[in-house]
């Protein structure tokens, strides 16, 4: 089986790829990035050393021709796109990208597969695609969309492209929406590793509002099999969400990765809340679990520790990202919030 996987030197693209190679022996995967800040090809270093079924293409998911030709010489039976850019913030400061890559891009993927007939599309989007929840409830896949950021809001208009393909055209697409991920190899601008990072330079820790916002976390690998099981057995023009039953305030995220690191909750700085915070997340996947045996695996207090420990173990990998491009942003925004 040949796949390509959009976004792969990203977070959860990465962890993809490694799931693909580990439980999918006959596949073939070629992962195609744009290499944006946040995507960082030393998370795939040693499969490009050593894996001959894995192939690295630098470029844009918007480049037609680029696209028409991998789908023609790989012979492409599914591509999974999980390529965007993500960080809610930087949309706020600029939405301009988000729309590039995350509603152009995703166009563009989706075209060039309709017209050359590749027979399995698996979209990655998100659960802030459905907005906010009060203090109960749950979101399902039949929940308005009522995005609240330029980001949520690029990611569902490519969800609702999706949707109108499948619907005109019998496009061969299934569409996955997950809750907060965490694991290894997260881009340090996300609230886990921005913690952790800062903790051990003893520095101040920014948290929006009193920290009261909800979110559902997910541990990646958890969400990797989820993906890699819609795409294996998902129905054509369905929706599936993936959650981790693990609903926590972030504040309390926050002082749990400092216990766990020893440090002081003395370093938590409150900051003016971003607009359009969402207040909480939860996600209803019983639609996967019926439809594709899929549940979480992993426990928050698991995960969070081997997260963690991680971090510690791969300090040169940090060490990469910490450039000044990526500080001088998160100093100027959380300065501007203060």
């Amino acid at each position: 089986m040949n796949i390509l996987v959009t976004g792969g030197c990203g977070f959860i693209g990465c962890n993809f790829i490694r799931y693909l190679l580990e439980e999918y022996p006959q596949s073939n995967v070629i992962n195609l990035d744009k290499l944006t800040y946040a995507g960082n090809p030393s998370s795939l270093k040693d499969l490009q050393e050593n894996e001959r079924r894995y192939t690295f293409v630098h470029g844009d998911i918007a480049d037609k021709e680029l696209v028409s030709r991998l789908i023609l010489d790989f012979g492409l039976e599914t591509i999974v796109n999980f390529a965007a850019e993500t960080h809610v913030d930087r949309s706020i400061d600029d939405p301009s990208e988000f729309i590039t890559t995350n509603v152009q891009g995703s166009y563009n993927l989706m075209e060039c597969a309709r017209k050359l007939e590749v027979p399995r599309f698996v979209h990655i989007s998100t659960d802030e695609v459905y907005g906010s929840l009060g203090p109960s409830g749950v979101f399902t896949e039949d929940t308005p969309l009522a995005p609240n950021s330029p980001y949520s809001a690029s990611k569902a208009a490519a969800d609702l492209m999706a949707r109108s393909y499948y619907k005109t055209y019998g496009f061969p697409v299934i569409i996955t929406r997950c809750s907060n991920n965490y694991g290894p190899y997260q881009f340090p601008e996300k609230l886990i590793p921005l913690v952790y990072l800062r903790a051990m330079e003893n520095r101040q820790i920014p948290v929006y509002g009193r920290g009261e916002n909800i979110r559902d976390w997910i541990h990646v690998r958890d969400h990797c099999r989820g993906v890699a099981m819609a795409m294996e057995k998902g129905r054509p023009g369905a929706i599936y969400n993936f959650g981790g039953d693990a609903e926590k305030k972030n504040i309390d995220v926050v002082r749990s990765i400092l216990d766990f690191v020893g440090k002081s909750h003395g370093l938590i700085t409150f900051v003016n809340d971003r607009p359009g915070h969402d207040l909480r997340y939860a996600m209803d996947y019983s639609l996967a679990r019926r439809e594709l045996g899929w549940e979480p695996l992993t426990s928050f207090s698991e995960g969070l520790a081997s997260t963690l420990s991680w971090y510690a173990e791969n300090k040169d990998w940090i060490q990469e990202l910490q450039t000044g491009a990526y500080r001088e942003f998160m100093d100027k925004w959380y300065k501007e919030r203060c």
